[in-house]
C-alpha cells in the first residue's frame, strides 16, 4: 500500500538462490549452538521459497523449540519442526 510521493523507488529484491540460503544459514548458526547431525546445504535445499529472514528466523525458532525439549544443543528434528511452523505461517499470509 503506497501513497503518491512516498515513495520515489521501489527496489525489488529476490529470494536467495541456494547458496544464497547456505550463506545466510551460515551467519545465523554462528550464534548457535548445533548438533553434529545438522547439515546446513541440506537445510538450505529444504528451504526453497525462503527469505533471509525466514531462515533467521528457522534458526531463532529451531533454538526455541530445542529450548522447550530442554536440549542443550540444536538438532535437525528441531529445525525441521521450525521449518514446518514457519512454512505454514507463511501459507496463511
Amino acid at each position: 500500500l503506497l501513497r503518491p510521493g512516498r515513495f520515489d523507488r521501489q527496489v525489488v529484491i529476490d529470494l536467495p538462490d541456494l547458496e544464497g540460503r547456505e550463506a545466510i544459514l551460515k551467519v545465523h548458526a554462528k550464534k548457535i549452538k548445533l548438533c553434529e547431525d545438522v547439515n546446513l546445504n541440506s537445510l538450505a535445499r529444504a528451504t526453497a521459497g525462503f527469505s533471509g529472514a525466514d531462515l533467521a528466523n528457522l534458526l531463532n525458532e529451531g533454538a526455541l523449540i530445542a529450548a522447550r525439549r530442554r536440549k542443550k544443543v540444536v538438532e535437525r528434528i528441531d529445525l525441521d519442526d521450525a521449518r514446518e511452523k514457519i512454512s505454514f505461517g507463511r501459507e496463511r499470509r
